[in-house]
């Protein structure tokens, strides 16, 4: 048993992994207009999720982000993030 428990664990990661590239890719949506309106909310909640689940690179990018916007508007992506989290 603890042998299959040990191939298990990569399975988790590589998930996580393909989890975080698809919200990472949703921040990109919304972030340069794709197929949207560009929506910086949006993006930096995107970008938000997709750095809890081990993106670096959204990490950048949502700080980058931020950088242009309101505190009102940061307040925003970060509750619509904890929404999110809660009901996923």
């Amino acid at each position: 048993m603890a042998r299959f428990e040990m191939l298990e664990v990569g399975f988790g990661t590589m998930g996580a992994t393909a989890q975080a590239d698809i919200l990472f890719e949703l921040g990109m949506m919304y972030a340069t207009g794709r197929d949207c309106d560009v929506d910086p909310v949006a993006a930096h909640k995107w970008f938000n999720i997709a750095a809890i689940k081990g993106s670096a690179r959204a990490a950048e990018l949502r700080s980058e982000l931020s950088a242009t916007m309101s505190k009102l508007e940061i307040a925003q992506a970060l509750r619509e993030a904890r929404e999110w989290m809660t009901m996923h």
